[in-house]
């Protein structure tokens, strides 16, 4: 995954449910097991989200981008999928979470072979149906959904609510709005989403240890001399944002307005 493919397996395991409900339309009733799998062949490759569901394998890949060999890799997938579990139904899925227009081939026919894998633009899936979710994850993501007829200040301003709601402390909080600011780039909703933000200081900044919008908090600390424990909270959402959401170092680095070289030793 590159560093644009910002949404990461770690962020689809804790909504893999969300997902196939939403966006796969496939019913879970029982629970699923993820399945951690590298497949070498010339070199090593892992599949972002790979889970068992009764006598399904379900295969999905995050996009970023329009990648013209997207067909060959899922094919080469697949068949790396079928050789260790052929007794299995394999289903696969692309998530397209783009800015551009989604232009990807979803099927090979040449020779014998006829194969075909699914590719879902988020762009057309109706925002209304992440708002539903309880999950932090599944509301970050609704900003790359389908705001259909309704004004974008008012989705944006809901889903931010929606977001704080869900979540259980200002950490977890801050974690998700800085992937719901950075997502937001991909559907030219930054001014959207700060204007959001600001609409959401007087009920956030009631929230513990809490400074509304990241980047302006933090400049306004520094200017002051950030003290130990403001800038070690900062530091753990840096971590947890690199760790966790798999997000470039240097991207960190500029958002948050820290050292690259005190978030390396942290790592």
């Amino acid at each position: 995954m590159g560093e644009k493919d910002i949404i990461t397996k770690d962020i689809l395991k804790s909504i893999a449910r969300e997902l196939s409900k939403y966006i796969l339309k496939i019913p879970i009733d029982t629970d699923i097991e993820l399945i951690e799998k590298e497949f070498t062949r010339v070199e090593k490759r892992e599949a972002d989200l790979l889970f068992k569901s009764g006598k399904d394998i379900i295969h999905i890949e995050i996009q970023n981008n329009n990648h013209k060999n997207m067909h060959k890799r899922m094919l080469r997938y697949y068949s790396d999928i079928y050789f260790d579990f052929d007794e299995y139904n394999i289903i696969q899925f692309v998530i397209y979470i783009g800015k551009d227009k989604c232009n990807m081939v979803s099927k090979i026919k040449k020779d014998k072979i006829n194969y075909e894998y699914t590719i879902i633009d988020m762009k057309q899936i109706p925002c209304r149906d992440f708002l539903k979710s309880n999950d932090p994850s599944a509301i970050a993501l609704t900003i790359l959904c389908d705001f259909e007829e309704n004004d974008k200040q008012l989705v944006v301003n809901t889903i931010l609510k929606r977001l704080k709601e869900s979540c259980q402390d200002d950490i977890e909080f801050r974690s998700h709005l800085k992937i719901v600011e950075i997502l937001s780039t991909n559907r030219n909703l930054e001014e959207n989403v700060k204007k959001g933000e600001e609409m959401l200081t007087i009920d956030i900044e009631k929230m513990p240890s809490f400074n509304i919008g990241l980047e302006r908090g933090m400049q306004q600390g520094i200017q002051k001399g950030i003290e130990k424990g403001k800038l070690e909270g900062i530091l753990e959402t840096a971590i947890k944002m690199v760790k966790e959401f798999n997000l470039p170092v240097d991207e960190v680095v500029k958002k948050l307005n820290i050292k690259k070289e005190e978030l390396i030793k942290r790592l």
